[in-house]
């Protein structure tokens, strides 16, 4: 079994990833750089046309002026923000799905077959996770050396064989030495802030429309420049563009690293169609039982969503999925 041209392969990926890692600030300056101008230009007018519509312009020094003065702010409170989240992803994470650490005195099967694979790619031993679950399902999370961590249910290693089980792994080791984990983890914090901050805005918005709509900000009867909200209109239209564009980067990093931690997975154990059977079987029940948490989801080996890649299919379906289709991983698999 030959992969050839995964290293490139590997590095075009990161390359990918990296940039579209980079366009999540982007994304959130140019969305809030978006409102601030748009509020300039209903709230500046150069008189009436002949129809009676007043004639708005854009004050673009102005605007630039004012967003660099805001500008450290949004940063900052955005930065202390991810570093919360970024670092406390390990705990939050084990939390949520009532994960319990293994040691090799608990399943010397599971604990072997890590210990073995991490040898042979020369990796250092990951924390290796158990949730008592008897859905079929694995993921890899961490960010360094100290965080990386297999998780595992005992459903899935009730129902694979060894080989299969040590494709899975393989797999999400090949999460962990490609630094998908970091990335993902990456991502998901930023669309977290902009998931947030959407969501107060429509708090704000509908507690202004049941207690403040009835106000108004004019002395003679006509609103004296935009209303409150008008304003949160504005910035939840922006709001949500930049979070629609966030996802589908967060979703096209997915994407593509699951077809190379197939690969990886595949080379590492030796054994591409016992990783085929493994997903062919995890197909039918993945997931985690009492954990519907989206973000936590896209970890999995199989998204519980992403399996019937007929039923819903053109361009939106895979734009939108985390994984790719789980009969395209396989025939690749099967291929060598």
């Amino acid at each position: 079994m030959k992969y050839v041209g995964m290293h490139s392969l590997i590095q075009r990926n990161n390359r990918l990833s990296v940039l579209m890692l980079l366009g999540f600030p982007a994304i959130l300056l140019g969305a809030v750089w978006l409102f601030m101008a748009t509020i300039n230009y209903f709230s500046n007018t150069s008189g009436y046309d002949e129809r009676g519509y007043s004639q708005n312009f854009l004050d673009t020094d102005t605007v630039n002026t004012s967003f660099m003065s805001v500008m450290p702010w949004v940063v900052g409170i955005v930065a202390i923000w991810f570093a919360i989240a970024y670092f406390s992803n390990t705990s939050m994470i084990r939390h949520a799905v009532k994960a319990e650490p293994l040691m090799r005195r608990d399943n010397p099967r599971v604990y072997n077959i890590v210990e073995n694979l991490t040898m042979a790619c020369g990796m250092p031993m990951p924390q290796i996770n158990i949730v008592d679950d008897r859905q079929l399902n694995a993921f890899a999370s961490g960010i360094d050396d100290k965080t990386y961590t297999v998780t595992v249910t005992t459903g899935l290693l009730d129902c694979l064989d060894d080989d299969e089980l040590a494709g899975v792994i393989g797999h999400e080791l090949t999460h962990i030495r490609n630094k998908d984990t970091r990335l993902l983890i990456t991502s998901i914090v930023f669309v977290g802030i902009i998931s947030t901050a959407m969501t107060l805005i429509v708090r704000l918005l509908w507690n202004h429309f049941l207690w403040g709509g009835n106000r108004r900000s004019s002395s003679d009867g006509k609103n004296n420049g935009l209303s409150f909200a008008v304003v949160m209109l504005v910035a939840l239209v922006c709001a949500a563009i930049a979070y629609f564009f966030t996802l589908l980067t967060r979703f096209a990093i997915s994407r593509k690293r699951e077809f190379m931690a197939d690969a990886g997975g595949a080379e590492l154990c030796g054994n591409p169609l016992a990783l085929a059977s493994a997903l062919r079987k995890i197909s039918g029940d993945p997931g985690l039982k009492n954990v519907g948490r989206e973000d936590i989801a896209q970890m999995y080996i199989v998204h519980p969503q992403a399996l019937s890649g007929d039923s819903i299919s053109g361009f939106f379906s895979r734009i939108f999925s985390t994984h790719p289709s789980t009969e395209e991983r396989i025939r690749l698999l099967e291929q060598y």
